[in-house]
Protein backbone atom coordinates (compact mmCIF):
# COMPACT_ATOMS: atom_id res chain seq x y z
CA UNK A 1 0.00 0.00 0.00
CA UNK A 2 2.85 2.40 0.83
CA UNK A 3 4.63 1.73 -2.47
CA UNK A 4 1.39 2.22 -4.39
CA UNK A 5 0.76 5.56 -2.69
CA UNK A 6 4.25 6.87 -3.51
CA UNK A 7 3.91 5.70 -7.12
CA UNK A 8 0.54 7.45 -7.38
CA UNK A 9 1.96 10.75 -6.12
CA UNK A 10 4.91 10.60 -8.52
CA UNK A 11 2.66 9.78 -11.45
CA UNK A 12 0.26 12.65 -10.71
CA UNK A 13 3.14 15.11 -10.27
CA UNK A 14 4.78 14.05 -13.53
CA UNK A 15 1.59 14.29 -15.57
CA UNK A 16 0.61 17.69 -14.17
CA UNK A 17 3.94 19.44 -14.70
CA UNK A 18 3.07 20.09 -18.34
CA UNK A 19 -0.37 21.61 -17.61
CA UNK A 20 -0.58 25.43 -17.86
CA UNK A 21 -2.45 27.67 -15.42
CA UNK A 22 -5.76 29.37 -16.05
CA UNK A 23 -8.22 31.78 -14.50
CA UNK A 24 -10.86 29.81 -12.61
CA UNK A 25 -14.40 30.64 -11.54
CA UNK A 26 -14.04 28.89 -8.15
CA UNK A 27 -11.85 30.70 -5.59
CA UNK A 28 -8.49 29.10 -4.89
CA UNK A 29 -6.79 28.59 -1.53
CA UNK A 30 -3.15 27.81 -0.80
CA UNK A 31 -3.88 25.74 2.33
CA UNK A 32 -6.07 23.29 0.39
CA UNK A 33 -5.14 20.42 2.71
CA UNK A 34 -7.19 22.12 5.47
CA UNK A 35 -9.99 23.23 3.14
CA UNK A 36 -10.84 20.02 1.28
CA UNK A 37 -14.53 20.03 2.24
CA UNK A 38 -15.01 23.12 0.06
CA UNK A 39 -14.43 21.09 -3.10
CA UNK A 40 -14.90 17.46 -2.01
CA UNK A 41 -17.90 16.40 0.14
CA UNK A 42 -16.47 12.88 0.41
CA UNK A 43 -14.09 13.96 3.18
CA UNK A 44 -16.91 14.55 5.69
CA UNK A 45 -16.56 12.15 8.62
CA UNK A 46 -13.51 10.26 7.30
CA UNK A 47 -11.29 11.46 10.17
CA UNK A 48 -13.76 10.12 12.76
CA UNK A 49 -13.75 13.54 14.41
CA UNK A 50 -15.85 16.69 14.44
CA UNK A 51 -13.94 19.33 12.48
CA UNK A 52 -14.48 23.03 11.83
CA UNK A 53 -12.36 25.27 9.61
CA UNK A 54 -12.42 29.02 9.02
CA UNK A 55 -10.27 30.56 6.29
CA UNK A 56 -9.79 34.05 4.91
CA UNK A 57 -7.80 34.90 1.79
CA UNK A 58 -6.86 38.39 0.59
CA UNK A 59 -5.45 38.05 -2.90
CA UNK A 60 -3.26 40.51 -4.80
CA UNK A 61 -2.97 43.14 -2.08
CA UNK A 62 -2.90 46.62 -3.63
CA UNK A 63 -5.33 45.89 -6.45
CA UNK A 64 -8.68 47.64 -6.26
CA UNK A 65 -11.40 44.99 -6.43
CA UNK A 66 -8.92 42.14 -5.95
CA UNK A 67 -10.34 38.71 -4.93
CA UNK A 68 -11.32 38.30 -1.28
CA UNK A 69 -12.55 34.93 -0.03
CA UNK A 70 -13.94 33.80 3.33
CA UNK A 71 -14.80 30.15 4.00
CA UNK A 72 -16.36 28.31 6.94
CA UNK A 73 -16.98 24.59 6.87
CA UNK A 74 -18.02 22.02 9.46
CA UNK A 75 -18.18 18.21 9.32
CA UNK A 76 -18.85 15.32 11.68
CA UNK A 77 -19.18 11.52 11.60
CA UNK A 78 -22.70 10.23 12.27
CA UNK A 79 -24.63 6.97 12.21
CA UNK A 80 -27.85 7.39 10.23
CA UNK A 81 -30.09 4.33 10.49
CA UNK A 82 -26.96 2.39 11.55
CA UNK A 83 -25.18 3.50 8.37
CA UNK A 84 -21.71 4.91 8.91
CA UNK A 85 -21.86 8.41 7.43
CA UNK A 86 -20.57 11.93 7.56
CA UNK A 87 -22.43 15.25 7.39
CA UNK A 88 -21.24 18.78 6.90
CA UNK A 89 -22.03 22.39 6.13
CA UNK A 90 -20.20 24.82 3.84
CA UNK A 91 -20.51 28.61 3.76
CA UNK A 92 -18.34 30.48 1.27
CA UNK A 93 -18.20 34.16 0.34
CA UNK A 94 -16.14 35.21 -2.67
CA UNK A 95 -15.80 38.81 -3.85
CA UNK A 96 -13.93 40.01 -6.94
CA UNK A 97 -14.44 43.38 -8.55
CA UNK A 98 -18.17 44.14 -8.48
CA UNK A 99 -19.07 40.43 -8.46
CA UNK A 100 -20.07 38.99 -5.08
CA UNK A 101 -20.85 35.27 -4.69
CA UNK A 102 -22.22 33.32 -1.73
CA UNK A 103 -22.26 29.51 -1.67
CA UNK A 104 -24.27 27.65 0.98
CA UNK A 105 -24.26 23.85 0.82
CA UNK A 106 -25.15 20.84 2.96
CA UNK A 107 -22.91 17.78 2.71
CA UNK A 108 -23.49 14.03 3.13
CA UNK A 109 -20.98 11.20 2.72
CA UNK A 110 -21.33 7.44 2.91
CA UNK A 111 -18.33 5.86 4.64
CA UNK A 112 -16.89 2.39 4.12
CA UNK A 113 -13.77 0.66 5.31
CA UNK A 114 -11.52 -0.44 2.43
CA UNK A 115 -8.12 -1.96 3.03
CA UNK A 116 -6.25 0.03 5.66
CA UNK A 117 -8.34 3.17 5.28
CA UNK A 118 -11.75 4.77 4.91
CA UNK A 119 -13.48 5.74 1.68
CA UNK A 120 -15.99 8.57 1.70
CA UNK A 121 -18.51 8.89 -1.13
CA UNK A 122 -20.06 12.32 -0.81
CA UNK A 123 -22.55 14.73 -2.31
CA UNK A 124 -23.22 18.40 -1.64
CA UNK A 125 -26.49 20.17 -2.33
CA UNK A 126 -27.13 23.85 -1.91
CA UNK A 127 -27.51 27.22 -3.52
CA UNK A 128 -25.23 29.71 -5.22
CA UNK A 129 -26.10 33.40 -5.05
CA UNK A 130 -24.34 35.67 -7.55
CA UNK A 131 -24.69 39.43 -7.18
CA UNK A 132 -23.42 41.89 -9.76
CA UNK A 133 -23.20 45.56 -8.79
CA UNK A 134 -21.36 47.26 -11.67
CA UNK A 135 -19.73 50.68 -11.61
CA UNK A 136 -18.76 51.29 -15.22
CA UNK A 137 -16.40 54.08 -16.26
CA UNK A 138 -16.98 54.67 -19.97
CA UNK A 139 -14.67 57.12 -21.79
CA UNK A 140 -16.39 59.99 -23.55
CA UNK A 141 -16.23 60.45 -27.29
CA UNK A 142 -17.22 58.59 -30.41
CA UNK A 143 -16.88 54.82 -30.55
CA UNK A 144 -17.77 54.12 -26.92
CA UNK A 145 -21.14 52.54 -26.12
CA UNK A 146 -22.79 53.21 -22.73
CA UNK A 147 -23.70 50.03 -20.78
CA UNK A 148 -27.44 50.69 -21.04
CA UNK A 149 -27.15 50.54 -24.84
CA UNK A 150 -25.14 47.30 -24.94
CA UNK A 151 -27.33 44.17 -25.04
CA UNK A 152 -24.69 42.07 -23.23
CA UNK A 153 -23.52 44.38 -20.42
CA UNK A 154 -25.67 44.77 -17.26
CA UNK A 155 -25.93 48.36 -16.16
CA UNK A 156 -27.62 48.02 -12.76
CA UNK A 157 -27.31 45.81 -9.70
CA UNK A 158 -28.62 42.28 -10.20
CA UNK A 159 -28.77 39.16 -8.05
CA UNK A 160 -29.69 35.59 -8.91
CA UNK A 161 -29.90 32.36 -6.89
CA UNK A 162 -29.27 28.99 -8.56
CA UNK A 163 -29.25 25.38 -7.36
CA UNK A 164 -25.77 23.87 -7.05
CA UNK A 165 -24.43 20.36 -6.46
CA UNK A 166 -21.13 18.53 -6.10
CA UNK A 167 -19.78 14.99 -5.84
CA UNK A 168 -16.56 13.52 -4.49
CA UNK A 169 -14.57 10.44 -3.48
CA UNK A 170 -12.06 10.73 -0.64
CA UNK A 171 -9.82 7.92 0.63
CA UNK A 172 -7.89 8.32 3.87
CA UNK A 173 -5.37 5.88 5.32
CA UNK A 174 -2.88 6.26 8.15
CA UNK A 175 -0.09 7.74 6.03
CA UNK A 176 -1.73 8.97 2.83
CA UNK A 177 -4.92 10.28 1.24
CA UNK A 178 -6.30 10.64 -2.28
CA UNK A 179 -9.25 12.66 -3.49
CA UNK A 180 -11.19 13.24 -6.71
CA UNK A 181 -14.29 15.41 -7.01
CA UNK A 182 -16.40 17.73 -9.15
CA UNK A 183 -18.25 20.93 -8.27
CA UNK A 184 -21.11 22.68 -10.09
CA UNK A 185 -22.38 19.40 -11.54
CA UNK A 186 -25.49 21.07 -12.95
CA UNK A 187 -23.47 24.01 -14.36
CA UNK A 188 -25.86 26.55 -12.78
CA UNK A 189 -27.23 29.14 -15.19
CA UNK A 190 -27.26 32.70 -13.89
CA UNK A 191 -30.21 34.51 -15.45
CA UNK A 192 -29.17 38.14 -15.45
CA UNK A 193 -31.25 40.62 -17.44
CA UNK A 194 -28.63 40.76 -20.17
CA UNK A 195 -27.11 37.44 -21.15
CA UNK A 196 -27.21 34.00 -19.56
CA UNK A 197 -23.79 33.16 -18.07
CA UNK A 198 -23.21 29.86 -16.32
CA UNK A 199 -20.80 28.38 -13.78
CA UNK A 200 -18.68 25.76 -15.50
CA UNK A 201 -18.15 22.35 -13.96
CA UNK A 202 -14.81 22.03 -12.12
CA UNK A 203 -12.86 18.82 -11.52
CA UNK A 204 -10.46 18.41 -8.59
CA UNK A 205 -7.68 15.99 -7.77
CA UNK A 206 -5.51 16.04 -4.67
CA UNK A 207 -3.30 13.52 -2.91
CA UNK A 208 -0.75 13.55 -0.12
CA UNK A 209 1.63 11.31 1.79
CA UNK A 210 3.37 11.48 5.18
CA UNK A 211 7.00 10.32 5.23
CA UNK A 212 8.56 9.52 8.61
CA UNK A 213 12.12 10.87 8.65
CA UNK A 214 15.00 9.17 10.54
CA UNK A 215 14.48 11.62 13.39
CA UNK A 216 11.09 10.50 14.79
CA UNK A 217 10.18 14.11 15.63
CA UNK A 218 10.12 15.13 11.96
CA UNK A 219 7.74 14.22 9.15
CA UNK A 220 7.78 15.26 5.50
CA UNK A 221 4.32 15.79 3.96
CA UNK A 222 4.36 16.18 0.16
CA UNK A 223 1.07 16.74 -1.66
CA UNK A 224 -0.35 17.72 -5.05
CA UNK A 225 -3.48 19.62 -5.97
CA UNK A 226 -5.02 20.11 -9.41
CA UNK A 227 -8.28 21.26 -10.90
CA UNK A 228 -9.71 21.85 -14.34
CA UNK A 229 -12.84 23.20 -16.01
CA UNK A 230 -12.46 20.67 -18.84
CA UNK A 231 -10.67 23.14 -21.10
CA UNK A 232 -7.65 24.23 -19.10
CA UNK A 233 -6.08 23.22 -15.80
CA UNK A 234 -3.98 24.43 -12.91
CA UNK A 235 -1.82 22.52 -10.44
CA UNK A 236 0.05 23.05 -7.18
CA UNK A 237 2.85 20.99 -5.62
CA UNK A 238 3.49 21.34 -1.86
CA UNK A 239 6.11 20.07 0.55
CA UNK A 240 5.63 20.61 4.29
CA UNK A 241 7.94 19.64 7.14
CA UNK A 242 6.19 18.94 10.45
CA UNK A 243 7.89 18.83 13.86
CA UNK A 244 6.43 16.80 16.71
CA UNK A 245 3.03 16.92 14.95
CA UNK A 246 2.63 20.46 16.32
CA UNK A 247 4.60 22.85 14.10
CA UNK A 248 4.89 22.83 10.32
CA UNK A 249 6.27 24.91 7.51
CA UNK A 250 7.09 24.56 3.85
CA UNK A 251 6.65 25.79 0.32
CA UNK A 252 4.25 25.33 -2.59
CA UNK A 253 4.52 26.09 -6.27
CA UNK A 254 1.40 26.96 -8.24
CA UNK A 255 2.36 26.56 -11.90
CA UNK A 256 2.55 29.83 -13.77
CA UNK A 257 1.16 31.78 -10.83
CA UNK A 258 2.93 31.90 -7.49
CA UNK A 259 5.54 30.61 -5.07
CA UNK A 260 3.92 30.05 -1.67
CA UNK A 261 5.33 29.91 1.85
CA UNK A 262 3.33 28.24 4.63
CA UNK A 263 3.68 28.02 8.40
CA UNK A 264 1.40 26.57 11.05
CA UNK A 265 1.09 25.72 14.74
CA UNK A 266 -1.15 23.47 16.78
CA UNK A 267 -1.90 24.89 20.21
CA UNK A 268 -2.21 22.81 23.37
CA UNK A 269 -6.01 22.85 23.15
CA UNK A 270 -5.86 21.27 19.67
CA UNK A 271 -6.61 24.41 17.65
CA UNK A 272 -4.45 24.68 14.54
CA UNK A 273 -3.52 28.06 13.10
CA UNK A 274 -1.99 28.44 9.64
CA UNK A 275 -0.72 31.22 7.43
CA UNK A 276 0.25 31.25 3.74
CA UNK A 277 1.88 33.98 1.69
CA UNK A 278 1.72 33.90 -2.12
CA UNK A 279 4.55 35.61 -3.99
CA UNK A 280 3.33 36.11 -7.57
CA UNK A 281 5.58 34.81 -10.33
CA UNK A 282 3.67 36.38 -13.24
CA UNK A 283 3.82 40.00 -14.46
CA UNK A 284 1.13 40.92 -11.92
CA UNK A 285 3.88 41.06 -9.27
CA UNK A 286 4.73 44.56 -10.55
CA UNK A 287 1.46 45.84 -9.10
CA UNK A 288 0.87 43.82 -5.94
CA UNK A 289 2.70 42.88 -2.76
CA UNK A 290 1.28 39.35 -2.89
CA UNK A 291 -1.56 37.44 -1.26
CA UNK A 292 -2.24 36.55 2.38
CA UNK A 293 -4.24 33.61 3.70
CA UNK A 294 -5.17 32.84 7.30
CA UNK A 295 -6.66 29.56 8.55
CA UNK A 296 -8.03 28.25 11.87
CA UNK A 297 -8.94 24.58 12.24
CA UNK A 298 -10.19 22.56 15.20
CA UNK A 299 -10.96 18.84 15.33
CA UNK A 300 -12.16 16.90 18.37
CA UNK A 301 -13.66 13.48 18.99
CA UNK A 302 -17.20 12.63 20.04
CA UNK A 303 -16.19 12.63 23.70
CA UNK A 304 -16.23 16.44 23.42
CA UNK A 305 -12.52 16.96 23.24
CA UNK A 306 -11.43 14.38 25.77
CA UNK A 307 -8.48 12.24 24.77
CA UNK A 308 -9.26 8.69 23.68
CA UNK A 309 -6.05 7.50 25.36
CA UNK A 310 -6.44 5.60 28.62
CA UNK A 311 -3.83 5.71 31.37
CA UNK A 312 -3.40 3.47 34.39
CA UNK A 313 -2.06 4.52 37.75
CA UNK A 314 0.88 2.53 39.04
CA UNK A 315 -1.04 2.22 42.30
CA UNK A 316 -3.46 -0.21 40.66
CA UNK A 317 -1.20 -2.24 38.34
Amino acid sequence: MKKAAVTFLLLVSTVLIAIPGFSQQDPLTSQYMFNTLTFNPGIAGTSGMICATALNRQQWIGFKGAPSTTVFNFSAPVSLFKIKSGVGLLVESDNIGFDKDINLSAVYSYLMEIGQGTLGIGISLGMLNKTLNPEWQIPTGDGFTPPDQDPLIPGTKESFVAFDAGFGLYYRADRYYASISATHLTQPKIRFTKGLPYISRHYYLTAGYTVQLPNPSFELMPSVFAFSDGKAAQFTVTSLLRYNKKVWGGVSYRAGDALIGQVGLELYNGIRIGYAYDFPMSDIRKNTSGSHEFMVNYCFDLSLGRSSMKYKSIRFL
